[in-house]
């Protein structure tokens, strides 16, 4: 837009010319003297051109600058309002580490289908499942007892087998940093080290029910609904001293073995004091 020349009206300056200008500045000739002015903004308040053409495409510019700036605006005030809120869950996440008390049974099973028993060990990572009644009927479940100490046991029974037969298949203690409370998806991602994945000749000798018994009924194996359990601490870390036992290969038997002594670290478990399997059925 070629403005130079352009006759204009300043409303204490009086008339004038304009003889130079760029994106954002204006400079016009008065009759005493040359005056700088901050391009467009003086236009509609302050300036008038005297040229209609001219003026009514001036006039779009400034409409189109306006709607440019309000929506610079509105990125910005959405921008401060996505940081005060990963400020907010960062100080919350701060606070539950700092304030966590162990829970007894902060530990989880998972029943794994067929589907998730390839993708679990590809992608390291379960989902919870979805909550099936109520207000909240759809949305992920929240695995809350779940903490920088718990690992997920991964566990399936074949088609036709009872319940009595389901396997373990692998473990991996949670992602660090990983609440729990805070979980908005679902997932419960692996740590980046304690992992460990059984052989299927290591699965058939890892029955989860050698483990887990339900207090009330100490001789019913029976699974029912849902995708996972909660269980407790210490016979996570009887499965994974079993799992030591199991590895021949130094390598293997070592990662197990670290994986342990983190757990019963996190745990606050001692080896010496664990007690002896005792699940459903060793009960028999």
């Amino acid at each position: 837009m070629n403005l130079i020349n352009k006759k204009v009206t300043h409303k204490r300056f009086g008339m004038g010319s304009i003889v130079n200008h760029n994106d954002s500045s204006i400079e016009v000739h008065f009759e005493s003297e040359n005056k700088k002015f901050v391009f467009p903004d003086v236009f509609g308040k302050h300036l008038k051109l005297h040229d209609k053409s001219i003026a009514h495409s001036l006039e779009k510019m400034i409409q189109e600058k306006e709607m440019e700036r309000k929506q610079e605006e509105r990125k910005k005030e959405e921008e401060k309002i996505l940081y005060r809120k990963r400020l907010e869950l960062r100080l919350e996440h701060e606070k539950l580490m700092k304030n966590h008390k162990l829970h007894p049974e902060s530990q989880m099973v998972f029943w794994c289908d067929q589907e998730e028993q390839n993708t679990s060990f590809s992608e390291w990572k379960v989902f919870s499942g979805e909550i099936k009644s109520g207000n909240n009927k759809g949305k992920p479940n929240k695995p809350i007892r779940l903490h920088q100490n718990s690992a997920v046991l991964l566990t399936a029974v074949e088609s036709g087998k009872p319940e009595k037969d389901r396997r373990i298949l692998g473990v991996y203690m949670v992602d660090e940093g990983f609440i729990g409370k805070l979980c908005e998806d679902g997932y419960i991602p692996a740590h980046s080290k304690y992992r460990l994945q059984l052989t299927e000749q290591e699965s058939d000798q890892m029955l989860f029910w050698d483990y887990y018994v339900n207090q009330k009924f100490p001789h019913k194996m029976t699974w029912n609904t849902g995708k996972y359990r909660y269980f407790d601490n210490s016979w996570m870390a009887q499965i994974l001293l079993d799992i030591v036992s199991l590895k021949s290969d130094p390598t293997e038997r070592e990662s197990a073995q670290q994986f342990f002594e983190h757990f019963c670290k996190m745990n606050q478990i001692i080896e010496q004091e664990l007690p002896k399997p005792n699940g459903a059925l060793k009960r028999i």
